[in-house]
């Protein structure tokens, strides 16, 4: 049995992830922004025997963070994930920049790791996994335009987890970055290519299997590299 701690297991990906945890025996942490709306979460964690618990931890609030953490106990965690993001402007911000959204993309999508990663830091040891969820739009290779503040932010999040892979091996806790998917989730919408549970069943896959060689890469959901 693992221990995982998920910080985003509201909704989408990170509650597949959740669900899916727990149905292999794990211990699970589950870290949402609002529990009390969290339905689908805590309807889970009432069916499971306390192998899921439901803990408050919003990302973009240092405080939250450290009390979210406190709140799930002092023993180790084997798999941490990254999971809370947000969308931010689609469109083209040539003229007109809503620097708010800009903000609140980085409190959210490039500090807020890092503060997850560090509330957790004493509680991570050798062979720990700290999988953060990037995007493909985060790559030199995305070929279209839009989505400024998202993209910027996961690149932005995918350079800085680099550098504390390259931090951290000394212990031997491994940083992974993925590309979950175009997936069916309210952020992907309807029509995307796969289902969260086609994602979170191969992220669990690649998180299990993440080795201290690969630390800091960067991988798509489905276990190939995704270029940079």
């Amino acid at each position: 049995m693992a221990t995982i701690a998920i910080a985003g297991a509201a909704r989408g990906i990170g509650f597949e992830l959740a669900k899916q945890h727990l149905a292999a025996g794990d211990r699970v942490y589950a870290l949402a922004r609002d529990p009390g709306a969290a339905g689908q979460l805590n309807t889970l964690a009432k069916g499971s025997d306390g192998q899921l618990t439901v803990h408050a931890m919003d990302v973009a609030d240092d405080a939250s963070v450290k009390a979210g953490a406190a709140a799930t106990g002092s023993g180790p965690i084997d798999i941490l994930y990254n999971v809370a993001g947000i969308v931010g402007t689609v469109e083209p911000e040539l003229e007109s920049v809503d620097w708010a959204t800009w903000d609140n993309a980085f409190e959210i999508m490039v500090k807020g790791p890092l503060r997850v990663l560090q509330a957790f830091l004493p509680r991570l040891g050798a062979g720990s996994k700290v999988i953060n969820f990037s995007s493909q739009l985060a790559a030199s290779t995305w070929p279209y335009g839009g989505f400024y503040a998202y993209g910027a932010a996961k690149a932005a999040m995918g350079r800085m987890m680099r550098s504390v892979a390259a931090d951290l091996k000394d212990r031997g806790v491994i940083v992974g970055i993925i590309h979950p998917g175009y997936v069916q989730t309210d952020m992907g919408g309807p029509d995307a290519e796969i289902t969260p549970q086609e994602s979170a069943s191969g992220i669990r896959k690649l998180a299990t299997e993440w080795t201290l060689d690969r630390s800091g890469d960067f991988y798509k959901w489905n276990g190939e590299p995704h270029a940079w």
